[in-house]
């Protein structure tokens, strides 16, 4: 989906015209990938705008960088600021977040010390992220450890995620699965992924190369309280065509339904039980219905 331009976008601290939002070709990011970023999502909700666990992400987001070697010149709480001001200055009341943070214009080179760190913020609208709820189990393995850091989401990551993701497209699927280097399920092409099996959910653990989502440990946590049992261990392949109901987890892919893998029919072929019920918690917390999580939510009018 092609982007619907906002008015501002925030640059190194100053907010200017989404046009003009621009950076040099020999930027080192351009080249070595050398980028760090998140996404964030803004809900509309009856106690107006809300950024749904903004303070997690932008921990989150410095961690990465933090990975890199990258000194971020502002503090998360300015970042956090600056996020919320872009959204007000645009007049989003629901929108994605994007902040970026990347090695810009001095010198090219694997070596990237002297290119400075620049921070970017855009705000854009963006609805349903997958509307396939088709899977296919990648022929593309995830990055394996001591190879490149999967904690770290980092923009050379995702041309890894581009390989399974395209090649998901390309044989009908909506996304793809990737195993991890032992032959486990890691995570799909940007999202965490879960299995129900008798009444439990199991989704694999930080050792299969994923990346600690935020909206895993969310869903993790409303099930728990939920009373169901939440596992933490790896999953065969094998397992996923004999799961009762698989799900996507993601800031953009929020809680996503898969029906079918390999073109095999998941459970009965429809979304499940378990999986309806999460997503109906999910969206009570993200639109504040839920009081006891109004804690997750930072309101714009409220700064």
């Amino acid at each position: 989906m092609s982007f619907v331009p906002t008015e501002k976008i925030w640059m190194n601290g100053k907010l200017i015209n989404w046009a003009e939002a621009k950076i040099h070709v020999l930027s080192h990011v351009v080249h070595y990938g050398s980028s760090v970023f998140e996404g964030i999502r803004c809900y509309n909700t009856k106690q107006g705008p809300a950024v749904f666990r903004l303070q997690a992400h932008t921990e989150r987001l410095f961690n990465s960088a933090k990975i890199y070697r990258m000194e971020v010149p502002y503090t998360q709480e300015q970042i956090d600021k600056a996020i919320i001001e872009t959204i007000q200055v645009n007049k989003l009341e629901e929108c994605y977040i994007r902040p970026i943070i990347y090695r810009g214009y001095d010198h090219l080179g694997v070596d990237p010390t002297g290119c400075p760190i620049d921070v970017a913020i855009a705000v854009y609208k963006w609805g349903k992220y997958l509307q396939n709820s088709t899977a296919c189990v990648s022929s593309w393995m995830r990055i394996a450890p001591n190879t490149m850091p999967a904690m770290s989401k980092c923009g050379a990551n995702y041309m890894n995620s581009q390989l399974i993701k395209l090649e998901a497209l390309s044989h009908g699927y909506g996304e793809g699965i990737a195993l991890d280097v032992s032959g486990y399920v890691s995570e799909g092409s940007g999202e965490n992924i879960f299995i129900v099996r008798d009444s439990a959910l199991i989704t694999p653990p930080y050792a299969a190369s994923i990346l600690p989502g935020i909206t895993r440990n969310t869903v993790i946590a409303i099930a728990q309280e939920m009373g169901l049992k939440v596992i933490e261990e790896n999953i065969p392949r094998e397992a996923l065509y004999v799961a009762d109901e698989v799900f996507f987890t993601g800031t953009a892919a929020e809680i996503s339904p898969v029906t079918h893998i390999d073109k095999i029919k998941i459970g009965c072929g429809e979304v499940g039980k378990t999986t309806r019920t999460l997503v109906e918690r999910f969206r009570k917390v993200v639109t504040a219905e839920d009081p006891e999580k109004l804690h997750w939510l930072t309101f714009l009018n409220q700064r």
